[in-house]
């Protein structure tokens, strides 16, 4: 990537990302509650047939090997850049929208890309639901975009809180997690805790690889970044 410099007008525009607001300052106080809640009652929700087409179209490529997960990888930045880390599996980046998708497509037909490298287009809770009732295992799950719906009411719609939380455990495989919001990070952390998982949570190193230009774009904005990593369980 091109460095840009500070006094450059460029990176004015570019290194403005704003901080995340929100009148939550630690993990939600019904997060407990939510929590055990999935994990005791099935999800009920039946898969689109849009997924099950999508699903259907790797399962027996995902089946074959082991493979990574990057969940709602956008362009397909971060899945090729996985693809490249992790070689001997099959990185598969799935997004719902097909405009994010064409970015990466585009990419593949033109330039080439890491031939481990998979983009799927298919709702998340899709994939995570008919994976997951196939049986299979993932090596990695990286959940890379930063969208931690920072309103105390929107609790339910992120993942460590929505009821597909059992399908994604069942998938299994060590599992990333990394946010400008700390508060998203901690929330996370405690939820898979609560599932009995061991985790390690942190402030991403100075100079550490971005896996995502979101990455980039928050740390030249002066945002500090954190992560979370769940074991393999």
């Amino acid at each position: 990537m091109l460095a840009i410099r500070q006094d450059h007008p460029a990176f004015t525009m570019y290194a403005n990302s704003p901080h995340v607001l929100s009148t939550q300052r630690q993990a939600h106080p019904r997060l407990h509650e939510i929590v055990r809640r999935h994990l005791r009652a099935p999800y009920r929700r039946v898969p689109s047939d849009a997924g099950r087409l999508a699903f259907a179209s790797i399962a027996t490529r995902l089946a074959a090997r082991p493979f990574v997960l990057d969940a709602g990888c956008g362009t397909g930045a971060s899945t090729f850049e996985l693809a490249r880390r992790f070689r001997d599996c099959v990185v598969v980046g799935v997004d719902k929208s097909a405009a994010r998708l064409a970015v990466g497509l585009r990419q593949i037909a033109e330039h080439g890309a890491p031939a481990n490298a998979l983009l799927l287009r298919c709702d998340l809770v899709d994939f995570w639901q008919l994976a997951a009732a196939a049986g299979l295992r993932c090596a990695r799950q990286f959940l890379l975009y930063p969208n931690p719906w920072p309103k105390p009411e929107h609790l339910l719609r992120r993942w460590h809180a929505h009821p597909v939380l059992p399908a994604i455990l069942a998938l299994g495989g060590e599992i990333e997690l990394r946010s400008n919001w700390r508060t998203y990070a901690d929330e996370f952390a405690e939820a898979l805790r609560l599932c009995g998982r061991q985790v390690s949570c942190a402030e991403l190193a100075e100079g550490q690889s971005p896996l995502t230009p979101f990455e980039t774009k928050f740390s030249a904005s002066g945002h500090a970044l954190w992560w979370c990593r769940i074991d393999a369980g």
